[in-house]
């Protein structure tokens, strides 16, 4: 099995709709760690699980954007797990909001 991950750094905004009182519902910014792993039993023709400039381009339509516009309900969780349902051969994605707060998505 071949495994790579790639890690990255965006800035974004979002807010969340709850049914609770929370500062998240208004619109305000982040910028997330994310990391994306990926793993295939084989290569591709150019000796790859995936090139990282694919990931980096998936990963990037988020960046200086209100993620509303990509997740509905965009919480760090729901991003992970867009993100993985973009990348081909894409297990793993943590997703870090800020210092010590972090969710993984793991198919």
């Amino acid at each position: 099995m071949y495994e790579v991950t790639k890690t990255m750094e965006v800035a974004g905004a979002h807010f969340l709709v709850l049914l609770y009182k929370s500062k998240c519902q208004n619109l305000h910014g982040h910028n997330w760690k994310i990391s994306v792993t990926c793993q295939n039993e084989t290569l591709n023709e150019s000796g790859m699980v995936i090139d990282f400039t694919e990931i980096k381009r998936i990963v990037n339509q988020l960046d200086h954007e209100n993620i509303n516009h990509f997740v509905a309900q965009p919480t760090a969780e729901n991003i992970a797990k867009w993100i993985c349902d973009q990348i081909p051969h894409c297990v793993r994605v943590s997703v870090q909001e800020s210092e010590g707060n972090m969710a993984c998505y793991i198919k």
